[in-house]
């Protein structure tokens, strides 16, 4: 088995491949896309961190690569939809870094309110400017943690341990299960209006992506701080420059920014912010730990077909995974549907098996429901071989049930979704062989294919509703490639199926809102 460590690796991940018989290693790292390219298919086996970019051009050269793996967290570079058309695993290392980021958050808040970097470089300078430096105590300060993941969860419980008062915002997760762990659940805008620090501890998603914005920092008290070493783009970088200038920011430290390296940066001419060139992973222990895992998990997927810590296939046997396999790609994105759907944090979920299933076991299409579920939510860190227990950690109890027939379709899947603010159902089948369909919204029957970016229009079923959404795309250079409408059964209200040829501006969206026959719109992206 020949495998390729085209980014910087512990030297603990090299020597256990070097070691495995049968194993041929070669590191090459730094290679410019077309090197990389040009050699790739002599190589059963990728290693990674974040700098090399496995996409579709990539992989389409790939021609033997069975398992790509990230010794990391983050999947940003890899073109995950595209391995898994070409059959190629794809592995990450979830656990790997997760005390070193939360400690480096720590750290970063300690050296910010300590005026520690400040200190350091006048200091050196020949300057004893012990009044300018003065900081302030986080003894009893409020810590506000957006995000309770793995990595928010250790910085709660690390600012605990410092006596600070930590709250914490997290829709995904139940008032019940952070108060369980000793800390205070509250709103977002409980959070901004309460804090003295906060750090935020959540992917970057399209509902992320500008997270700490102006309008997110003017409900903030004067003088809060900022520490963001999650993921760059969460804290809007000109929202918050224009923050520290007003004054309303007293200061912020970064490890993360929107470009990376992001060269030349407004916020570094501001001496009230800190930042360190993402290094939140970046500790011995942590880059040996995830050497020594991402090294692990190729080898058991080489030698014996074990899958750990898999994000685009299941741990199953190969024939069942054939059998399966249309049926957890509809399941997967049936999750993901749902958590976009449901408002608050969910609670519950249900999930039907009806029609001829052969006597299958479908534990591995629950399983996909469920990461289907929690990605919106956590992205990277849930994986098939992880979802069923983050359900379990966040108080989601899931019941599965099955039926010998279906009305109308040979099988069918239904998961509803209860949450602490709403029920949501969706129902789908395979057409054909291999094509996923949603069959089912909550009331509404319509067929749409669950792939890639679309809205859903909730509207009034009268003359001229779907003629002033076409009139109002057309007017702005859009272009309608798939519509399809469902009836709301013994209603007069419809939900229309839209994706257009390129993406709706936000703009766009609130005048569709805005027609006197649209009741809602929403955009998902699965």
């Amino acid at each position: 088995m020949k495998v390729l460590i085209s980014d910087n690796l512990g030297e603990a991940g090299i020597k256990m491949f070097e070691s495995e018989p049968g194993f041929e290693v070669d590191v090459n790292t730094g290679l410019e896309p077309d090197a990389l390219k040009n050699i790739i298919g002599g190589y059963d086996a990728l290693v990674i961190r974040s700098a090399t970019k496995v996409n579709e051009d990539l992989l389409e050269a790939a021609k033997n690569l069975k398992v790509i793996g990230r010794a990391g967290i983050g999947l940003d570079n890899v073109d995950i939809p595209a391995a898994t058309k070409r059959g190629s695993l794809v592995m990450n290392t979830p656990t790997g870094n997760v005390v070193t980021t939360a400690e480096h958050t720590i750290a970063m808040m300690m050296a910010l309110t300590r005026n520690i970097p400040w200190g350091t470089s006048t200091l050196k300078a020949g300057k004893w400017e012990k009044k300018k430096l003065q900081g302030r105590e986080i003894y009893h300060k409020v810590l506000g943690v957006i995000g309770f993941g793995k990595i928010g969860s250790i910085v709660a419980d690390r600012a605990r341990g410092l006596k600070m008062q930590v709250i914490v915002y997290d829709p995904y997760i139940s008032a019940e299960l952070i108060e369980k762990a000793g800390f205070e659940a509250v709103s977002i805008e409980d959070l901004y209006a309460r804090s003295d620090y906060i750090t935020v501890h959540v992917p970057k998603l399209k509902d992320t992506v500008g997270l700490l914005d102006k309008k997110a920092f003017d409900q903030m008290k004067d003088g809060v701080m900022i520490i963001n070493c999650a993921r760059g783009g969460i804290v809007s970088e000109a929202d918050l420059n224009d923050a520290l200038n007003s004054g309303k920011v007293a200061g912020a430290a970064l490890d993360v920014f929107e470009t990376e390296p992001p060269g030349v940066c407004p916020l570094f001419e501001i001496d009230r912010v800190i930042c360190t060139p993402h290094l939140g992973a970046s500790t011995r222990e942590a880059q040996t730990n995830v050497a020594v895992m991402v090294a692990e998990q190729i080898i058991a997927f080489l030698r014996d077909g074990t899958v750990i810590n898999a994000v685009n296939v299941p741990a199953v046997s190969g024939d069942l995974l054939e059998k399966l396999n249309p049926y957890l790609t509809l399941a997967d994105r049936m999750g993901c549907l749902l958590a976009q759907l449901s408002q608050g944090a969910i609670k519950e979920v249900l999930i039907e098996y009806a029609g001829d299933f052969d006597e299958l076991d479908l534990s591995p299409a629950t399983t996909a429901v469920l990461k289907g579920l929690m990605t919106p939510m956590i992205k990277d860190d849930v994986n098939f071989v992880n979802a069923k227990v983050l359900a379990k950690e966040r108080g989601i109890k899931v019941t599965e049930s099955k039926v010998s027939e279906s009305e109308e379709y040979i099988n069918l899947i239904t998961v509803r979704a209860i949450s602490d603010k709403d029920e949501n159902l969706v129902a789908g089948t395979i057409f054909g062989r291999q094509n996923p369909r949603v069959v089912n919204i909550n009331n509404f029957r319509l067929e749409l294919e669950p792939v890639d970016r679309f809205m859903l229009i909730h509207n009034h079923d009268k003359p001229g509703a779907i003629g002033s959404i076409g009139t109002l795309l057309g007017d702005h250079g859009i272009n309608i490639s798939r519509m399809r409408v469902g009836k709301e059964e013994g209603s007069d209200k419809t939900m229309i199926f839209l994706r257009t040829d390129m993406p709706i501006e936000e703009e766009v969206i609130e005048k569709m809102r805005a027609l006197p026959l649209i009741i809602s719109v929403a955009a998902f992206e699965l």
